[in-house]
């Protein structure tokens, strides 16, 4: 059985830095998967964060471009979003989603 859980979250002031992480476990070839991160503010729909393919190219929705940067380590199983110069904005529980699965969130918050 597959699974995704992520860490990582919490509470941090406008400007700062958090790395997200999401491990993945199970029976699937983690490497052949692409791997994406989402994010739910509260009253808002999920939205697409990041993401990045098998081999390592990365697409980024346009807030996250310049301040995230998502990575993975294909023998480690994990998938990682280094998140910089947080914005309140940037509030909300943050997904890690591939291999047909989301994981369970962890909340971000960033305080003004």
């Amino acid at each position: 059985q597959v699974q995704l859980v992520e860490s990582g979250g919490g509470l941090v002031q406008g400007g700062g830095s958090l790395r997200l992480s999401c491990a993945a476990s199970g029976n699937k070839v983690f490497s052949t998967y692409p791997m994406r991160w989402y994010r739910q503010a509260p009253g808002k729909q999920r939205e697409f964060v990041a993401a990045i393919t098998g081999g390592g190219s990365t697409m980024y929705a346009d807030f996250a471009k310049g301040r995230f940067t998502i990575s993975r380590d294909n023998a480690k199983n994990t998938v990682a979003l280094q998140m910089n110069s947080l914005k309140p904005e940037d509030t909300g529980v943050y997904y890690c989603d591939g291999m047909g699965l989301t994981g369970q969130g962890t909340q971000v918050t960033v305080s003004s």
